[in-house]
């Protein structure tokens, strides 16, 4: 009974997290795209739907829901699941569409799947052949089984995660804030303008002169025909107009491919200025400097995050205690406060791993959801679907070998014995490797691309 009953508290919120993957993905990826195939949908919702049934999992181990055994019995269930998703049938599925896409589309069925096998079967030896370099296990487990798959997973994840992470805590400050943003005036929008017109201007005149040019080596109609005569006053009309030699329209026409170039340059000039004059009035609304506050917030959490990943990676220190343990030791210890550390820890450890998982969702739905409009095409949407499916499934995952740390140490007990004897102390340290590595790429890039920017509107002026 003790299970069965805790199943009715999982399986209605599955149903929704299921209804909302499967809604998101008709109205997101697919709103521009037609759906070719609808596995590809299913899979997408159903990695979804286990991937934060995972994270709700740790929230109803802080607030001690459902019994211990059905909590061990979902924890194996889903982990095994997912491990069949992650490395069996999203690749799987993955390697069949690319040969369909491919020039194996115009061989037989039979061909088609020894292609898709023979492309999972390295899958299969790179994903193994990826925990070699790294201490993540120890050698006693078997091949089959969840510390293998959690291992490798977690590398990918933990990477993913990290670089995601180093990216965002650089450039929400530098987007958000109004320090960083360049005075655009209505003069500067409406000279770009001009000069996109007068560009335009400039390649009809070329085409113009391309076929005046081929319309004058066209053979002539014989004058003693009313044909002739008619068309002969078209061409005195024509004679005034300048010629251009016949063997100069080559030229004309590299000169208009380098016009329109120049066209769609400009155009784009044009986008980025309306575009940078409406950051410039949002940001002068009340939304607008809520935001720009948070950008201040986020670069000092940006500085102090890069500061304390290089103290770890120098010392090679990892946090033993999550920080609302220690945070309650400051309160009772240092500052002489008398509460009730249980109650209060396990609170407020609902109240932050419930941010988390919700901040994480949000932030790597939206963060996906621009690189499939990047990438993707009517042709590739399913291949690109399948990859974001592969990308949250790891993401979860090594969110889950991340959370472990966050929530006080009674809770984690389930956590450390379903996900074996993993070194938990490596993915923190690669986690703070890629961290601060991303996010020092990122200062330099903005930089960069900041510093360029005056030269390149000088030099097209």
């Amino acid at each position: 009974m003790g299970l069965m009953s805790d199943g009715l508290v999982i399986i209605p919120t599955q149903l929704f997290l299921f209804a909302f993957g499967w809604i998101y993905s008709m109205r997101k990826f697919f709103r521009d795209y037609e759906i070719h195939y609808l596995s590809v949908q299913l899979i997408f919702a159903t990695v979804f739907t286990l991937s934060c049934t995972l994270l709700e999992l740790i929230i109803f181990e802080v607030l001690g829901i459902l019994e211990l055994q059905s909590r061990y019995f979902f924890w194996h269930l889903h982990l095994y699941i997912m491990m069949f998703l992650l490395i069996v049938l999203v690749p799987l599925c993955l390697c069949y569409f690319i040969c369909l896409n491919a020039q194996l589309k115009f061989c037989n069925v039979s061909c088609l799947k020894i292609g898709s096998l023979s492309l999972w079967a390295l899958f299969l030896y790179g994903f193994w052949k990826l925990g070699d370099p790294f201490p993540i296990i120890s050698a006693d487990y078997g091949i089959i089984s969840i510390e293998q798959g959690v291992s490798r997973i977690g590398i990918i994840g933990v990477t993913v995660m990290a670089i995601l992470s180093g990216f965002g805590a650089v450039n929400y400050p530098y987007t958000s804030m109004a320090i960083f943003m360049r005075y655009v005036s209505d003069a500067d929008i409406k000279l770009a303008e001009r000069r996109l017109m007068q560009s335009i201007d400039s390649t009809l005149i070329k085409k113009k002169r391309i076929l005046l040019a081929m319309q004058e080596t066209r053979p002539a109609f014989p004058a003693s025909s009313d044909r002739g005569r008619f068309w002969g006053l078209f061409g005195n009309r024509q004679a005034s107009d300048p010629v251009v030699p016949t063997e100069n329209i080559a030229v004309i026409r590299r000169e208009i491919a380098a016009t329109e170039e120049l066209n769609r340059q400009l155009f784009l000039e044009v986008v980025d200025l309306h575009s940078v004059k409406e950051r410039i009035e949002y940001s002068k609304t009340f939304q607008g400097k809520y935001f720009n506050c948070l950008g201040y917030l986020f670069s000092i959490y940006c500085m102090w995050k890069i500061f304390i990943c290089t103290i770890n990676i120098l010392f090679n220190r990892v946090g033993k205690v999550d920080p609302i343990t220690r945070g309650f030791d400051i309160f009772v210890h240092y500052l002489g406060f008398n509460v009730d550390v249980r109650f209060w820890s396990q609170q407020i450890s609902f109240f932050v791993v419930g941010i988390l998982v919700v901040t994480s969702i949000r932030g790597l739905l939206l963060t996906l959801t621009k690189i499939f409009y990047a990438i993707s095409s009517s042709k590739s949407s399913d291949i690109i679907m399948l990859i974001i499916s592969e990308i949250i499934g790891m993401y979860f995952v090594s969110m889950v070998l991340l959370m472990r740390m966050n929530v006080p140490e009674q809770y984690r007990m389930i956590i450390t014995e379903v996900l074996g004897n993993l070194q938990f102390n490596f993915y923190h340290r690669w986690f703070d490797v890629i961290f601060l590595v991303s996010a020092l790429s990122t200062i330099g890039l903005l930089y960069a691309v900041r510093q360029n920017a005056p030269e390149k509107e000088k030099s097209e002026s």
